[in-house]
């Protein structure tokens, strides 16, 4: 094993002290083509051009003497500080950091960044991250080769947002360009490059600011709890035949124009964000939104959201309710499924209305998750059998929830409902 191992982060600047006394004792170095270039590199040191971090990690780890690897930035924010510390390698590492991209990006910007989602974006990682910059108003992204500026431009497609595209950061040919996203995939870019994703809701300035990295100033939000009642969003809704009474799912299977989903119980909804699971870097789609309620709680968990209804009304509704909850989604009005082909791939799908043929596009789209409710058990062994022959593994259950006056405790509303689920079966829960 080396004797030393030092990683020396590089922002472009003049090397620390530090740091040039970790190179003139190195026998080893690894680094990218510009980083071996440099002149402080000792000419009889073994050099090791940077490829795959985890071969340059068993290299070192074999390594009779002092060993130095070189990094751009902070190589502690996703760089090879991790890799060379992972239990395979074993290496103790001293590093000699320097300022980040992300940190100089925001700099040339003039913008504070406390408040942003940090991710990277690569052949695998692609699709969550564009999925994080349509739920956060503030994000920097780590691109490479094949997933630059262009591309997440390109799949953000109907999601306005202004993009801060910084190149080469820290040398001669730095570059910083602001544009608007449907304008970036007519220019070529340099690598390396961060861009910040910006756009959305503009949250309105907290005294002191925040106390979490990551979160908007102000987070949490003022409503506590989850499957919250329509009334803490400002509005209340009762679609045709969802009155007191008559049951939470009535009118499934009868199209997606009826504000269907806020008829629903409380608890279903609790229950149905249960199954979802949504998270950070994901795609849901909520069709049949109606009051937009279970579209913004699931936005609350970082999720992106594409809510869709054919009724104009409940887009406004649901627009409303993303506002007073502070989270970023995406409208669609139409009719599903017809209106589903258009709309980007997603990972979960709450189904509020549209029956069997809606349950059937959904499945054919292959998200991991897709959940909806019936309102008899004919139904719902027609949905099950929809999700089943879709390649889901499918679970019910029947949910019956009582709303009492709590002045006599009495009944005031009773809901019966079938809970479907269908779980992907070539990934696991």
């Amino acid at each position: 094993m080396a004797d030393r191992v030092t990683v020396i982060g590089w922002d472009g600047s003049p090397l620390t002290a530090a740091a040039r006394s970790a190179l003139a004792a190195a026998t080893l170095v690894a680094g990218a083509a510009h980083h071996l270039a440099l002149p402080e590199v000792p000419k009889g040191a073994e050099r090791i051009r940077l490829g795959s971090v985890d071969l340059a990690a068993r290299r070192i780890a074999g390594h009779r003497g002092s060993a130095v690897v070189l990094a751009d930035g902070d190589p502690g924010l996703f760089g090879v500080v991790r890799t060379l510390r992972a239990p395979e390698h074993g290496l103790e590492v001293e590093v000699v950091p320097a300022v980040s991209s992300v940190a100089t990006a925001f700099a040339r910007a003039g913008m504070p960044w406390d408040d942003a989602q940090i991710v990277v974006a690569h052949g695998r990682t692609l699709r969550r991250a564009v999925n994080v910059c349509r739920a956060h108003p503030k994000v920097a992204v780590l691109t490479s080769p094949g997933a630059g500026p262009a591309e997440l431009a390109l799949l953000l497609e109907g999601v306005h947002r202004t993009f801060v595209i910084c190149e080469e950061l820290g040398t001669e040919r730095e570059r910083v360009t602001v544009l608007t996203s449907d304008k970036v995939a007519d220019h070529v870019w340099r690598d390396p490059n961060v861009v910040i994703v910006i756009g959305g809701a503009v949250t309105a300035a907290v005294p002191g600011g925040g106390w979490i990295a990551g979160r908007e100033p102000g987070y949490p939000p003022a409503a506590r709890g989850w499957a919250l009642p329509s009334e803490v969003y400002g509005h209340s809704y009762e679609g045709p035949g969802e009155g007191p009474g008559e049951g939470v799912a009535q009118g499934f299977g009868k199209g997606l124009g009826r504000g269907v989903g806020e008829g629903e119980s409380l608890q279903l909804r609790a229950a149905q964000l249960a199954r979802l699971g949504p998270r950070i870097g994901d795609l849901v789609w909520d069709i049949g939104s109606g009051s937009g309620a279970l579209a913004a709680q699931a936005a609350r968990f970082g999720a992106a959201v594409i809510a869709v209804d054919a009724d104009p009304a409940a887009c406004g509704r649901t627009d409303a309710t993303a506002r007073q909850s502070g989270v970023q989604l995406q409208v669609v009005q139409g009719r599903a499924p017809h209106v589903l082909e258009r709309l980007p791939e997603p990972d979960v799908v709450r189904i509020g209305g549209g029956g069997v043929p809606v349950v059937t596009a959904c499945a054919d789209r292959r998200p991991q998750r897709i959940v909806t409710h019936a309102s008899t058990r004919d139904d719902a062994e027609a949905i099950g059998a929809a999700l089943a022959a879709g390649g889901y593994a499918v679970e019910c259950a029947l949910l019956q929830s009582v709303e009492l006056d709590t002045e006599d405790w009495s009944e005031r509303e009773r809901s019966v409902v079938f809970l479907l689920s269908g779980r992907r079966l070539d990934r696991a829960p």
